[in-house]
């Protein structure tokens, strides 16, 4: 099933609430919201009080990248915060088994993300216990990236292996997703597409987003 997950990266962060629920108006299925802490990515944008604030200001998914060095300190402050699916690095200094099981423990949906260089392989011990993996299309840490197509083959690989193991595991692509890279990422096997600017940006978002929906459909 496909699913439009916009990243609040591109969103203007001083009505944060507001963008949250005009996305949920928009037709989104998710709300990506990138957690970074100026230590694993070279960036920082906010954290589990900023989730937690703005909660009660839609039903959307919580979709919630972590991109920080040591996110299994920090699980339980972000289901409390919210958090519907929690997303880690499997680069990260934490161990990964043990921070899925954490995840999944506290009642959310658990998925892995790998940057541009890891091999789709690094993930396939964990596949089992996981509900989705994030394949970064960008270096991750700033927003506005442009698309590598060269990431598309891990894509495959990972559909591959799920669907040769009968999983139901979601695969995410987070970086340069527009109406140019979506039926690329789609017809390499992703199925949930992170869109910041392309959404956020646009000057009719719900039409941006049928439209990223529409094409990924016909592609996957």
């Amino acid at each position: 099933m496909i699913k439009i997950s916009p990243s609040v990266l591109a969103s203007d962060f001083s009505v944060l609430g507001a963008e949250a629920a005009r996305m949920e108006a928009s037709g989104a299925d998710y709300l990506h919201l990138d957690v970074m802490d100026g230590r694993f990515v070279p960036n920082i944008t906010f954290g589990a009080p900023v989730i937690k604030s703005i909660r009660n200001k839609t039903k959307l998914i919580f979709d919630v990248h972590l991109m920080i060095d040591e996110p299994l300190k920090y699980i339980e402050d972000f289901k409390n915060a919210g958090a519907d699916i929690i997303t880690f690095h499997v680069e990260s200094s934490s161990p990964a088994a043990e921070t899925v099981e954490k995840i999944v423990a506290c009642g959310c949906k658990a998925g892995v993300s790998i940057k541009p260089k890891t091999a789709a392989e690094e993930v396939f011990p964990l596949l089992d216990k996981l509900s989705m993996v994030l394949v970064m299309t960008v270096e991750p840490g700033f927003g506005g990236q442009s698309f590598m197509p060269e990431t598309m083959q891990k894509i495959k690989t990972l559909r591959r292996e799920i669907e040769r193991r009968g999983l139901s595991v979601d695969i995410q692509v987070d970086g340069g997703i527009n109406e140019k890279t979506v039926e690329t990422a789609a017809a390499a096997g992703a199925n949930v597409f992170v869109a910041g600017s392309a959404v956020f940006g646009a000057a009719d978002a719900s039409k941006a987003i049928a439209d990223l929906r529409s094409l990924a459909e016909k592609a996957y």
